[in-house]
Parts: structure tokens; sequence; C-alpha cells
């Protein structure tokens, strides 16, 4: 793509983000849809300097990462109904100056699991009570889900649950649970330590489907598990596509080419999943 003074500039902030696949992600897409725009990384520590610094430079809007996420909310002009009530914000949409706050972390996480599950009239078991687990949470109570929180530290899993609005199980007793889906939204059984996980094999026999936000290594030891016993399972691959499809037609009013955003996340990974 030719860069020119008509490009627009968008981009991830947050420390670090050299990681991030977003930049290939959101660059494909706008190739491909032959948009004069491109997508950078930006490491931030100081937040509230970047902000000012947004509003004067013209830029159209940008992913929101670690440790920004609710640094962030202070410093809108206006914050989505979704958003305020998570408490955290992963996208920026700027307009004439004015910046606005979104989450689309539980847009991607629900149409992940919407792969494998029918959530109609669902019930689902969250495992963990951090923040993804808070942006999944609100997302599928969004969808009239029914949720379970179950958490190592049992007084933060009854923190988020009574937020939610929800059912918290202790750990060690969610095998007396009749759930449709199991979402793990702890950082267990992640790279370098792949051979973690954070239930064991026989609690997931009587569990349909099983998603796992991780996806490094594209394949968890609790996915790899929950197929040997048929359940359905999907990675964390899909709910960064699936955040960054939404941020993509917030960004720019028009449809995304999603096979165009999966195949560039996918061949970044070295994975055909």
């Amino acid at each position: 793509m030719d860069v020119d003074g008509k490009t627009r500039l968008y981009g991830i902030v947050g420390k670090p983000v050299s990681h991030s696949l977003s930049p290939a992600m959101h660059n494909a897409a706008f190739q491909h849809c032959g948009l004069n725009k491109i997508y950078l990384a930006f490491d931030v520590e100081d937040i509230t300097g970047a902000m000012a610094g947004l509003r004067s430079l013209g830029i159209g809007g940008v992913s929101v990462t670690m440790p920004h996420k609710q640094a962030v909310i202070p410093l809108l002009d206006g914050i989505d109904p979704v958003a305020q009530r998570i408490g955290a914000v992963n996208t920026l949409l700027i307009r004439d100056g004015a910046i606005r706050g979104y989450n689309t972390d539980w847009i991607g996480a629900v149409q992940a699991l919407e792969m494998i599950a029918d959530l109609s009239a669902a019930t689902v078991l969250l495992l963990g009570a951090g923040g993804s687990a808070r942006a999944i949470g609100f997302g599928l109570k969004e969808k009239g889900v029914q949720v379970i929180v179950a958490n190592r530290t049992l007084a933060k899993g009854q923190a988020l649950a009574g937020e939610l609005d929800c059912e918290c199980c202790p750990l060690a007793e969610i095998d007396h649970l009749n759930v449709d889906a199991l979402v793990n939204t702890t950082s267990v059984g992640m790279a370098p330590n792949t051979a973690a996980t954070p239930i064991s094999q026989t609690l997931l026999e009587n569990i349909p489907a099983v998603m796992d936000i991780i996806y490094v290594p594209s394949e968890t030891r609790l996915l790899r598990e929950a197929k040997e016993v048929g359940c359905k399972t999907v990675n964390g691959m899909y709910m960064l596509l699936y955040q960054g499809v939404a941020q993509f037609e917030l960004w720019n009013d028009c449809d995304a080419p999603v096979e165009v955003m999966r195949e560039a996340l996918f061949s970044r990974l070295g994975s055909s999943s």
C-alpha cells in the first residue's frame, strides 16, 4: 500500500505491544478494501499524554490493550453503555477531536463461542474472575445467557458474580453443575506453561462445548483433552478475530473482510486451525 499525505492513521496503544497481531489483521483488511489507511503499534506508558496526541494528530481510531483498558475511561468524551458496565474499553473511535470508547472483547468472545454452542437459553460456566472474565460475563448476560462464575480465589469469584448478578460456584464443586459450555478466561495453559490445565479432564465429560481464550498455543491442554472426550472446541484466536472485525466495522462503517482478517492472523501464528 502506498502511504501519502491523505493516509489515515489507526493503531494500538498499550505496553508492551510489539507482540500484537492486530497490525497484521487490520492492515490486511485495509488493503483488501482499498482503504487509504494504515495501522501501527504504539508502545505507550503515559496514556494521558497519548490521548492528547490522538486528538491533535487526527488519528481515526485505536485499539487499547493492557494496561490501559481501565485507565483510559476518565479521559474519554463518551463511552458506550456496555463498555461502561464492563468497566473496560478496548476500542476508541475518534471523530472531530472527540474520543468515544467501546468494548468489542465481549462481542468477539460471544461470536467465537457461538461457533460451537447455541447460546439461546444456555448456561455457561466462566472460569476466572479477571478483566477478561468480566468482559465476557457481561457480554454473555447481554445475550441472555445464564452465567456461573468459578474461580480459584472464591472471594474474587463472588465479587464478580455479584456484579454480574449470577451464581458463583467454588472451583472444587463444579462437577455438580449442568452447563452447556465452559469458557476458560484464565492464563492457565498459556505458553510457556503448556502442560497446565485449569480443570481435570473428567470434569469435561458432561460439557458439550469448551472455549479457551488463550491462542498461544493454538490448542491448549484444556482444548486437547476436551476434544478427546467429545467436546466441541474453539480457541482464543477467534475471539481476537471477531473483536477485530467489530473494531473494523466501527471505524469504517462497512462490512469487514472476515476471511482476509482470519488468514492474516492464522498465517502470522503459523496455524491452519
